[in-house]
């Protein structure tokens, strides 16, 4: 066809379009052109993350058995859980009051019957340092009273508790709350029941005896005021400068048979958590109790209320007893 001639019309009566002629596209930099602009500087936003916050800190375990495979498995139980450190561990009591006194820990897992220094003697220079939880396989009751008189936080017999439960009494000791396996619970119940502490007297292998007879402290620990040979168990005086006191009438305050349980163990030295987990009742219960005790022995400190109940008091002729 002639370069003149138009394209014939198309059936709906428009002209075909020729198709438009290809044009090659420019090539494209690889480097592109620096920008004119000077950079812009970008203002601080108010959502810019801080300084990454530091890790929670892991809480601190002594902890005291004269058998070795006991320690080193508890050892491998703790640590292994990423809020918990073993810092220490000790064969007996002595041991366990010196890694104590040392490292400071948050909670002391404390076997009774070890060699030297039992735990039972140790039990109350150890609560002036750090919380202490008893783990033993020694389950009779003289001993759970004694230990909770002596200022233990929680009583576990081997072999009724699981590992979850364990680590779960070592975080609650830190914090201040009791845990009981059933043998202690039982021995609670019991003592709550009669309503009377058991009759004071030797406890088994002469446990406790090392309180009066242990080893001199370590170098280190010697200037300490908690050392181990100078501090002495609680134990209620019975004579005021020197004289007898005869027994005193405790029917005169006109205690309850509840408020004069809670009253032996203010005596006893036990703390309003300790009271709490041996009578089974709330700390709140406890105060209240502790209120109306004072009212009647007319008292204003717990030491006060502790002379006139034991009947240590100095006789004061202007006010009644």
């Amino acid at each position: 066809m002639p370069d003149d001639v138009s394209p014939a019309p198309d059936r709906y009566g428009a002209a075909a379009r020729r198709p438009a002629p290809q044009h090659p596209s420019p090539p494209i930099p690889l480097t592109p052109a620096p920008d004119p602009r000077p950079p812009a500087i970008p203002s601080p936003s108010p959502f810019f993350p801080g300084p990454a916050a530091p890790a929670a800190e892991r809480l601190r375990v002594v902890v005291a058995d004269d058998n070795p495979v006991v320690r080193a498995g508890l050892g491998a139980l703790l640590s292994g859980r990423a809020d918990i450190q073993v810092v220490a561990e000790a064969a007996d009591g002595r041991e366990a009051y010196e890694r104590t006194l040392e490292h400071r820990p948050d909670v002391v897992l404390l076997d009774v019957r070890m060699p030297g220094v039992d735990g039972i003697s140790a039990l109350p220079h150890l609560v002036g340092i750090a919380p202490v939880l008893m783990l033993t396989y020694s389950r009779e009751s003289e001993i759970v009273h004694e230990a909770l008189r002596l200022g233990a936080g929680g009583y576990l017999v081997h072999g009724e508790f699981t590992a979850n439960q364990l680590v779960q009494a070592v975080r609650d000791t830190k914090d201040g709350r009791a845990n009981f396996t059933v043998t202690a619970a039982d021995a609670l119940l019991a003592h709550m029941r009669h309503g009377t502490p058991p009759q004071r007297g030797p406890l088994p292998e002469g446990l406790g005896s090392a309180l009066a007879t242990a080893p001199a402290p370590p170098p280190h620990a010697a200037e300490s005021s908690e050392s181990l040979s100078q501090l002495q168990p609680f134990v209620g005086q019975s004579s005021v400068s020197g004289g007898s006191v005869s027994t005193p009438n405790r029917q005169q305050y006109g205690l309850s048979s509840r408020e004069v349980e809670v009253m032996d163990l203010i005596a006893s030295g036990m703390s309003n958590q300790q009271i709490a987990a041996t009578c089974f009742i709330s700390e709140k219960t406890v105060k209240n109790h502790i209120n109306r005790i004072f009212t009647k022995l007319h008292s204003a400190t717990r030491s006060e209320a502790i002379a006139h109940w034991l009947g240590t008091a100095p006789r004061n002729p202007g006010r009644q007893p």
